[in-house]
């Protein structure tokens, strides 16, 4: 313990920090330094306990996380060593797989399926099965769900009650997983699946792997979901050392899979677990913290926690209720405008926090109108460009020859005019003899049938991939150049494009190809993402959680938006849209202002609203009203009746088609002129309609 520094932290703080002989759960509120906790603590297992870096798994949610708790670990423990285990659950798995897949089946130089890869693959199998492919988001959805909850295929068709879309999910899901297989291909969930089965049938590796991580530490605890808390669990079957860090009020991620219940019951699955609850808040002044207590508080499914802070009380928290969304984006520009005039605040120390994303128009225009530099957080990350997704695709067919979603991506491109009909020829030679596509081109080529243009094409394809799949790459780098130079690829596309790929050619150099590819394929927006330009940041509130600002504007705080329609009537979903209110109030550090309308235009027509009830949750005292006249009305008073949005189609609701009859609505996504439903009708089958378009009855 000599000159280790505890006196830096508080007593709550130190306690979670020296207690290492057990389960532990750490209940971190919002802004109570939990990223300190974790490093300080990874120091002590280390200079105290005298633990290896290696023997010590760290994991989180985000690579951006990842890489900025080691950074602060290797500060504070002067060093930086090449073995730790500190990452992502995704990246950790990667590594374990990298040395073991092979005693499951698959081979170790898989490739990693990401989001869209996912899609494509989905999509043709849909085609095949004709099916539409406006299914493809839900079925993409629905199988990571099953995945997360680890249900594979045949648990999941052995328990179909003779529905007809399960049945068809079922078939699909099968058909999925068999590909992935046949191309050595994992996508996202597979990683930590494989993992688990691969414990779970080599006892013997199991015990090897836990008894090296003699300490678990786990960041984000709360949105861990099925599998993960599962592979958790194994890597602490013969000791119980493991430190769970996180907040049940800032779960609000169960639509990608996240389990409240895993750190609600994380007592009753470790008994003997010590807990340590983090209340002192050192973000955000008294106003918004005594505000955002009292509204949070109002859930039941919870650890009670009191937070505190010694900041001072700072302003009130304003609410103004405007008439429309352009109103209300008007008023947001302009306190930002003000509030940057007056000198105290930058532009990047503001933030717009919205539910939907369609929301991000009216806040956008009115931001242009004031002259306002803002950024969106949001949409494509660098690494899901179409030209870096090229070369990608490029980069893998040319390791994985089995690989048939790189192939489709990069055998017209750029273009060779090989069209739709050879591609089906080709797709449907490989179906015939049950061999790769790449196979299937090779044996068309010798063909007599095949025209002597399109074996020229064809021949041509076969050459180039060939000359590249023969060299010896010494990093990822001198791959992309060859690629760039053998295709031609830069004269095809625009310069702003060019621009990225040369990006990506300098972020490959002096990186293994392999190495480089499962970094790639493990980043997303998030990680990217950084605070240096002088910009408004406009995102939802979804995305916001692990920020903070000086200054935040919660927008469009009504019934129907937030909280969310399709949780109006569910009390479960209701608690998580509360704890997403909740993590949006907690960002602010200084100043919080929300809003609502009385009018907003949502689906396809302007509907009244009705404030959000989290509104209504938050005392008086911390919190000053206005209209748009600025006259201060109180918050809990009675406001005219106004319909709550209701949403026209929910799913499980019945609905009449002039042609078809009745049917049951099984998804239902989009917004506005765009929304789409997508209806089971007996006889019939599963129909994607436009509701603005076809007149549908619910019954």
């Amino acid at each position: 313990m000599k000159d280790f520094p505890l006196r830096d932290l508080n007593p709550a703080q130190q306690e979670a920090v020296v207690y290492c002989e057990g389960p532990l759960l750490v209940l971190a509120g919002a802004g109570s330094g939990k990223t300190r906790v974790i490093t300080y603590k990874y120091a002590y297992l280390t200079k105290s306990k005298g633990l290896l870096p290696s023997s010590i798994f760290t994991v989180t949610f985000t690579n951006k996380a990842a890489d900025e708790m080691k950074e602060r670990i290797f500060k504070m423990c002067n060093g930086n060593w090449k073995n730790t285990w500190i990452g992502t659950f995704h990246s950790l798995c990667v590594r374990i797989l990298r040395a073991h897949i092979d005693n499951i089946g698959y081979k170790r130089d898989f490739i990693i399926y990401d989001d869209d890869d996912q899609a494509g693959l989905i999509k043709r199998i849909l085609k095949d099965l004709n099916m539409h492919e406006a299914l493809c988001k839900c079925v993409v959805t629905k199988i990571s769900n099953l995945k997360s909850n680890l249900i594979t295929p045949e648990d999941y068709i052995s328990n179909i009650e003779g529905y007809e879309f399960e049945e068809r999910l079922g078939r699909i899901y099968m058909r999925y997983q068999n590909e992935l297989k046949r191309y050595n291909a994992l996508d996202f969930d597979d990683l930590i699946l494989c993992v688990i089965k691969l414990f779970n049938e080599n006892e013997d590796l199991l015990r090897r792997y836990s008894e090296q991580f003699k300490y678990i530490l786990v960041d984000e605890f709360q949105d861990t979901n099925k599998s993960q808390y599962m592979l958790l669990q194994l890597l602490c079957r013969y000791h119980k050392n493991i430190c769970a860090v996180g907040d049940d009020d800032q779960s609000i991620y169960k639509f990608r899979g996240a389990n409240i219940h895993n750190i609600l019951n994380f007592e009753k699955d470790f008994p003997d677990t010590k807990i340590v609850k983090l209340e002192q808040n050192y973000r955000s002044t008294k106003h918004i913290i005594l505000a955002s207590s009292a509204m949070i508080s109002r859930n039941t499914m919870r650890k009670p926690k009191i937070l505190w802070t010694e900041r001072d009380w700072g302003e009130k928290i304003f609410y103004c209720q405007l008439n429309n969304e352009e109103e209300e984006a008007k008023y947001i520009a302009k306190n930002i405008k003000e509030l940057y005039l007056k000198g105290d605040y930058e532009y990047k120390d503001f933030a717009i926090l919205y539910r939907l994303v369609l929301q991000a128009r009216a806040l956008e225009e009115a931001l242009r109108m004031e002259g306002i530099p803002y950024q969106v957080i949001s949409g494509v990350s660098f690494y899901h460009r179409k030209e870096i997704k090229d070369v990608l695709a490029y980069m893998r067919f040319i390791l994985n020859k089995e690989d048939n979603v790189s192939l489709m991506r990069i055998i017209n491109t750029p273009p060779r005019g090989i069209g739709a009909s050879a591609i089906s020829k080709i797709e449907s030679e490989a179906k015939k003899y049950m061999i790769s596509t790449f196979e299937a081109i090779k044996r068309i080529i010798k063909e007599d049938t095949v025209s002597a243009t399109l074996k020229e094409k064809l021949v041509s394809f076969v050459t180039l991939i060939d000359e590249l799949s023969e060299k010896d790459y010494k990093d990822a780098a001198s791959m992309i150049k060859d690629i760039l130079n053998f295709t031609g690829y830069l004269e095809e596309i625009e310069e702003d494009r060019i621009q990225n790929v040369l990006e990506f050619l300098s972020s490959a150099e002096k990186m293994p190809v392999r190495e480089f590819l499962d970094k790639v394929a493990l980043f997303s927006n998030v990680d990217t993402w950084e605070n240096k330009k002088n910009y408004v940041s406009l995102l939802t509130l979804h995305a916001a959680k692990g920020l903070e600002f000086p200054v935040v504007f919660i927008a469009g705080c009504e019934e129907g938006i937030l909280p969310y329609f399709k949780a109006l009537e569910d009390p479960f979903e209701l608690q998580e849209e509360r704890r997403l209110f909740y993590v949006g109030m907690t960002r602010a550090k200084n100043l919080l202002f929300i809003t609502s309308v009385k009018q907003r235009k949502l689906y396809s027509k302007v509907q009244k609203q009705e404030t959000s009830s989290f509104i209504k949750d938050i005392p008086p005292e911390y919190c000053i009203c206005i209209r748009k006249d600025y006259s201060t009305f109180a918050p809990n008073k009675k406001e005219p009746e106004t319909s709550k949005i209701k949403p026209p189609f929910v799913i499980g609701c019945k609905v009449k088609h002039p042609t078809w009859g009745v049917g049951v609505v099984r998804d239902c996504y989009g917004e506005g002129d765009d929304l789409k439903v997508i209806v089971n009708f007996p006889g019939i089958g599963i129909k994607k309609l436009a509701p603005k378009i076809v007149n549908l009855e619910r019954v």
